[in-house]
């Protein structure tokens, strides 16, 4: 921390940027293989209960640490040159080295989307235990955006651990009281439990998952209960800009779900950042 707060604001944003390329590659890592262990920890659990005999076929999925890097292709173990944040993708032109299979341009997306988050966040609250505990939330977001987009789920071994962390920096008034942590994380969670219930009775049908109602409330319990509404409804109005897009520009199936957890990591994550900014800026703009 000493290094840290010795460094120019400047210095500052470009370590933590550089900081940001190296933890997005790993990010990319989290996003491919932990919903795969999830699923594969929920069948072996699933078997046991039923009192299923083990399924040895089913070997376990890459863990998230020790097991080195591959080209999803061609299963070549990838050496220090290839794994490079952003510069090997670019170097390599977006194709294996091996089998000249296409690289997934989600790689260099999360690793440059993790850096300039990053940078932002030193930029935004400087040296201090906010810029870490900002960086924190951060890279938690970008993991779970991922996530939620891939596969549509919210793991709660990110989004429950956001909410404890949340509860916990509030106690030291990192960024606001205790009680106003704990009244947004218990509002976070039950509007969108709300919102579920309501829709489920009225239509039969789920329109989203519980791992929304624990994001809010883990967005909730980082901001406060004062920054739900905005949170809601800037994810609401990017989410039906994008979902607008992708029914006209591909063609989706309307019967086919959006993931609405990215929106809710984004502008939770813009109103983490700017939300001051943003409400003097409607406060001029409509009241005044």
């Amino acid at each position: 921390m000493s290094f840290i707060t010795q460094l120019s604001p400047a210095a500052l944003i470009a370590f933590v940027g550089v900081l940001g390329l190296l933890v997005g590659s790993f990010l990319n890592v989290v996003i491919l293989r932990l919903p795969a262990r999830l699923e594969h920890t929920w069948r072996s659990e699933a078997r046991e209960m039923l009192e299923l005999a083990a399924d040895d076929r089913a070997a376990p999925p890459p863990g998230l640490v020790r097991e080195p890097s591959h080209c999803p292709q061609c299963r070549h173990v990838l050496a220090a040159r290839d794994n490079m944040p952003l510069l090997s993708w670019l170097l390599l032109r977006g194709r294996c080295r091996y089998c000249r299979a296409p690289i997934s341009i989600q790689y260099p997306l999360v690793e440059l989307a993790t850096a300039l988050l990053s940078a932002a966040i030193a930029w935004r609250f400087g040296p201090g235990t906010q810029t870490l505990a900002g960086l924190a939330l951060t890279w938690a977001l970008v993991a779970l955006t991922g996530i939620d987009l891939r596969t549509q789920l919210l793991p709660d071994s990110i989004t429950l651990p956001l909410l404890w962390l949340g509860l916990l920096l509030a106690l030291g008034h990192v960024f606001l009281g205790a009680a106003q942590s704990i009244l947004g994380a218990a509002l976070g969670y039950l509007s969108l439990w709300s919102v579920y219930w309501l829709f489920k009775l009225a239509t039969g049908k789920e329109g989203m998952g519980y791992g929304d109602f624990k994001l809010l409330a883990a967005l909730g319990a980082w901001m406060g209960a004062g920054a739900l509404l905005p949170i809601v409804l800037l994810s609401s109005l990017v989410g039906a800009v994008v979902g607008s897009a992708m029914l006209v520009l591909r063609g989706r199936d309307r019967s086919i779900p959006i993931a609405f957890g990215p929106y809710l990591a984004a502008a939770g994550w813009i109103w983490f950042v700017a939300g001051d900014t943003l409400l003097h800026a409607y406060l001029t703009l409509f009241v005044h």
